[in-house]
């Protein structure tokens, strides 16, 4: 059921053309086509490209009418309303007044445009129009092409178009930015030297509506040309211009005063400000500060003239750098022989009585002092490294953590639906679940079986018949422990739609139940499922906790082993030992130092049409085993489907494709298996030589009995390499050989213990029992 949760902005101009986004919950409902929104009764076009099952973007259209207006989306004959707000339309942004009305060609000046309701105003643009002069020619407007450009975009100018003249008309525009509701900021944009030479035209558009800059300040629009200035020191600009404090620094150049005021200009010295005072055609002066500024902090360190503050002028987005200044200071003042001679005298003798303090403090302290200096080196270089390390780990983890999160919101948690979870849960290790057998009996008995049926859900009815039932099938020696689980599983089935009834009998079972156990050890009670009264329970809570597990518990245990398992993939992974550069165990560390690199492949998967594929990027690592490579990427292709969903990584092949005929199926062992007298070592990426940017994909099986590290004969092009007919005693390895630590079963190769406590989080939540205790291993590992 779809559901309209909110709208932003909450306000637009009754012409339309703002970008609404509305948010709510299941909007992918019914046919696109049969999906419309409505904004007081006018339509709200619908974005495809950014319609999602929680959000949706429209434009709205033009309205009569200002004030509030409700939301509604049609769902084909189902209307939605969003309740909690409304939308206002206000009225139209006006446009009175803008200023000022010249630029320079290189633009930046700022264009004040004024007037009321300007802050509803979603995308503000300058645009200004270049038309050629000689534009009468019915013939040259039919050949006349109009190009709208980005700043800093080149022109291709037409040909046998004369240099620096306007052959086709250009438009160049700037985004401006909203001041108030009443005034918005609108940089100049740049043109070429052709503005000069052509007939300009200012427009803003602000969103669906256009406002000329001549109608609304009463003057056209104009560009004028750069202005020029010289340097400070004319005669050597190489040398330094030297200021005398208290005096004004002048500057001279030509047009300084066409397009561009005083107040405009920025004058800096260095870091100070050259605060300007009078602005003229040929002539520029500004006060300087009273002591000369510092210089920035890209210069300093430099020698000489480099190191003085430089002089610098903006004008829009003109820079102008016009030297050096240097400021003039006073002479040493004159200072007394007798005193310069008595002073030598005095430090000579002071110099003296430290030298030779000094030499008898080294001659006792030597040794000691060049061991401490050994420490201080060692501590310094460490705490060095570490906060190195420190920061660039942050940051990556920063990084990742977004990621993480992002991946999560794009794709969601795979929760399995109730029904699916109930089999699971009542009937663990069967592929065919009972519920879904059909009554498979002759149609001739039908009816009286189906007539059986019925007086047996009348007799299960029955609190004393079914309590009896169940304790004589538990007096039974020859009822095994499963049987009394399957027998509880069903029982649940046949009571699940009378849960009242169900809980006055489990009630009823647990205290004959505690009774029993209470002649015996109340500690042995509930250890084990071996009672049908233990499995009544035990599905009793699967069926309560279903929705905290899926609305509540379910989120955050998912989001915790999807980090911990991008902090393990994010560094290599030993096949054999389980070591790995990153984990959370540190018997589990791998200390050596592994070279490798991330390498991202193009794995092509289908799309759903026949003979259709599409390609998707995968990251792995270069040093990771034919089967690893294969969990990452069906982590990476089927993250949004259930893990017990997924095929595994032993029912398929990874085939890597280059070009058209070649095809390879790569193994974690075959014939080029590298064999070091007792060790072979698994085959890699780096031992295929698999490149950055591959093709691979994922092929079936053929083979109806699958086991690890098996392959099967493909006859033809992708036939893989041979293997090995008898390892005869060979120990596999990976990236360290395991010398005293014995091998790890081949079903936990590759997993540490965070991902298989991360494998049992990602269960879709079949056994509440065994995930909560392998949740409370990790939290204690994590803790």
């Amino acid at each position: 059921d779809p559901v309209l949760l909110g709208v932003s902005p909450l306000k637009g101009p009754m012409s339309g053309g703002t970008s609404l986004t509305i948010t709510g919950q299941n909007l992918l409902t019914g046919r696109p086509s049969e999906i419309s929104i409505l904004i007081g009764g006018v339509p709200c076009h619908i974005s495809p490209e950014e319609y999602s099952n929680e959000q949706v973007e429209c434009i709205t259209g033009a309205s009569n009418r200002t004030g509030e207006s409700r939301v509604m989306m049609r769902f084909g004959g189902a209307e939605r309303h969003l309740e909690e707000a409304l939308y206002y339309y206000t009225p139209d942004p006006n446009v009175t007044h803008a200023a000022p009305s010249k630029s320079f060609i290189s633009g930046g000046r700022i264009i004040h445009v004024s007037g009321q309701h300007l802050d509803v105003v979603q995308e503000p643009l300058i645009r200004v129009t270049l038309s050629p002069l000689d534009s009468g020619s019915q013939k040259r407007k039919r050949r006349r092409r109009s190009v709208v450009h980005r700043r800093e975009r080149r022109i291709v100018p037409e040909p046998n178009c004369p240099a620096d003249s306007l052959c086709v008309v250009k438009q160049v525009e700037e985004h401006c930015s909203v001041n108030s509701s009443s005034l918005i900021l609108c940089p100049v944009p740049a043109v070429g030297p052709e503005a000069l030479r052509a007939a300009i035209s200012v427009h803003f558009q602000l969103d669906n509506l256009h406002f000329k800059f001549e109608d609304v300040s009463g003057i056209p629009f104009s560009y004028e040309p750069n202005p020029a200035l010289h340097s400070l020191n004319q005669q050597d600009p190489s040398k330094p211009f030297r200021h005398k404090p208290g005096s004004i620094i002048s500057v001279e150049g030509e047009n300084l005063d066409l397009a561009v005021s005083k107040e405009e200009v920025q004058a800096l010295v260095g870091d100070g400000e050259c605060v300007v005072k009078t602005l003229t055609r040929n002539h520029l002066y500004c006060e300087p500060p009273s002591q000369q500024p510092s210089v920035p902090t890209d210069r300093k360190g430099r020698e000489g003239s480099e190191a003085l503050p430089e002089f610098t002028v903006r004008m829009g987005n003109l820079n102008f750098s016009l030297g050096r200044v240097q400021y003039d200071s006073q002479g040493p003042v004159a200072f007394p022989l007798e005193a310069q001679v008595g002073v030598g005298v005095g430090a000579s003798i002071v110099a003296l009585i430290v030298l030779v303090i000094v030499l008898i403090y080294r001659r006792k302290s030597k040794q000691a002092l060049r061991d401490y200096k050994k420490v201080q080196i060692q501590l310094e270089n460490l705490e060095t490294s570490v906060r190195d390390r420190c920061k660039k780990e942050f940051t990556d983890l920063m990084t990742e953590m977004m990621d993480v999160s992002s991946d999560l919101m794009g794709s969601g948690i795979p929760v399995l639906d109730y029904r699916k979870y109930s089999e699971r849960i009542f009937f663990p290790g069967h592929r065919d679940s009972p519920l879904r057998r059909d009554l498979d009996v002759p149609s001739c008995r039908r009816a009286t079986v189906e007539q059986g049926l019925v007086q047996l859900s009348n007799l299960l009815n029955s609190k004393l018949f079914l309590t009896k039932f169940i304790h004589t099938l538990e007096a039974q020696r020859t009822f095994s422990p499963r049987d009394r689980a399957y027998v509880a599983s069903l029982l649940t089935v046949a009571l699940h739609g009378k849960l009242e009834y169900f809980t006055d009998i489990l009630k009823t079972l647990l205290g004959h139940l505690v009774e029993q156990y209470t002649t015996k050890n109340p500690k042995l009670m509930l250890r084990r499922t071996e009672s049908v009264v233990e499995k009544l329970l035990t599905n009793w809570m699967s069926i309560c906790l279903y929705t905290f597990l899926r609305d509540t518990a379910g989120e955050s245990f998912y989001m915790l082993f999807r980090a911990i398992k991008h902090q393990v993939d994010k560094g290599p992974v030993d096949a054999v030992t389980g070591k790995a550069k990153y984990t959370l165990n540190d018997n589990r560390l791998l200390r050596e130092d592994v070279e490798y690199r991330t390498l991202t492949l193009n794995v092509l998967s289908s799309s759903g049409g026949a003979g259709e594929s599409q390609t998707l990027p995968s990251k792995v690592l270069d040093c990771d085993t034919i089967t690893q490579v294969k969990e990452k990427i069906l982590e990476q292709t089927w993250k949004g489907t259930s893990f017990s969903q997924r095929p595994t990584a032993d029912s398929v092949h990874l085939e890597w494709r280059a070009g058209v005929a070649g095809h390879l199926i790569l193994s974690d062992q075959d014939l080029t298996s590298v064999v070091q007298g007792s060790w072979k070592r698994l085959n890699t990426l780096q031992h295929y030589k698999v490149p950055d940017g591959a093709t691979v994909t994922l092929v079936p099986r053929q083979s109806k009995h699958i086991h690890h590290d098996s392959h099967d004969y493909f006859p033809g092009e992708k036939t893989p390499m041979l293997e090995d007919g008898d390892e005869g005693g060979v120990k596999l390895w990976h990236l360290v050989k395991a010398n005293e630590e014995p091998e790890l079963p081949k079903h936990r190769r590759g997993r540490n213990a965070a991902e298989v406590c991360g494998r049992s989080i990602h269960c879709d939540f079949e056994h509440q029992s065994t995930c909560s205790s392998r949740r409370q291993v990790l939290l204690r590992s994590v803790g």
